[in-house]
């Protein structure tokens, strides 16, 4: 049985001591060794005087697209993909922000892997606590783009990143098929709760992480993989999940949250 490995982590833009996460990050990526890492807030300047994208991957055989965030005066941060296999092609879509003003985007890559093209979505999602109704429509959004970009008769969609929701939340309860937002239901399996091993915790914004901490939040689970799938082939079933980038090297995390990876069947 053939299978590949995806993750999702987001990086954290260049906070805390990034010059001693930016080694431990690196370590932590080439031991787990993913086919496809999806990441948000990857800080690219625009001068060329600083592409953390560029830096996360150096050496490490990867494939590199990044989408810039819709910011108009912010920084140029954005969503990114690392891929074991060429980028056929790319493309950064815009979400809605129900008027908060906090802009965000999906980056979307086709991946021409050795047995078949696997469309990738990676996102990004509102993040104060109280922002349900933004998600909520970026969520319907974000699966109208891989509706549009990812038919049907195609690979099972990997859809994945920082969604700042726990599982319970409407937003993500829409995505597994528990309830339709006011209309039609779809349906995306989240690969952690399919696969991961029993009684495993999949906490990925965690107080035990000084980083997390500092926001004084509780202990949740928001960053995922989702597939859409498996389909009548089997294709996009996912096997295993775990938590990953979640170990300090001192007192040293690669981020403020920790990552999620999937092995699915191809």
């Amino acid at each position: 049985m053939e299978t590949f490995r995806v993750a999702t982590l987001n990086v954290w833009n260049r906070f805390g001591p990034w010059e001693e996460r930016l080694p431990v990050l690196r370590r932590a990526l080439a031991a787990l060794a993913p086919d496809v890492l999806g990441m948000q807030e990857v800080l690219v300047l625009p001068d060329g005087s600083f592409d953390q994208l560029a830096l996360i991957g150096e050496g490490l055989g990867y494939h590199a697209v990044w989408g810039r965030s819709p910011e108009p005066d912010g920084w140029p941060v954005g969503n990114a993909f690392l891929s074991r296999w060429p980028i056929a092609r790319s493309e950064t879509l815009a979400l809605p922000d129900n008027g908060t003003g906090e802009r965000r985007c999906v980056l979307f890559a086709e991946l021409d892997a050795p047995f078949a093209k696997v469309p990738c979505f990676v996102t990004h999602l509102n993040w104060k606590l109280d922002d349900g109704a933004a998600r909520a429509l970026q969520v319907k959004r974000l699966v109208e783009i891989v509706r549009d970009l990812a038919p049907a008769h195609g690979f099972p969609p990997l859809v994945m990143g920082d969604f700042n929701a726990e599982p319970d939340a409407d937003e993500i309860r829409y995505l597994r098929g528990l309830t339709g937002l006011g209309g039609p239901c779809v349906y995306f399996a989240d690969c952690f709760a399919a696969a991961a091993p029993p009684g495993r915790d999949g906490t990925t914004f965690a107080r035990r992480n000084p980083f997390a901490l500092l926001c004084r939040e509780p202990n949740r689970r928001i960053d995922y993989v989702f597939v859409r799938g498996p389909d009548d082939r089997g294709r996009g079933e996912p096997l295993e999940a775990d938590v990953c980038f979640d170990r300090a090297e001192g007192d040293i995390f690669p981020s403020d949250h920790f990552g999620v990876i999937a092995t699915l069947r191809c």
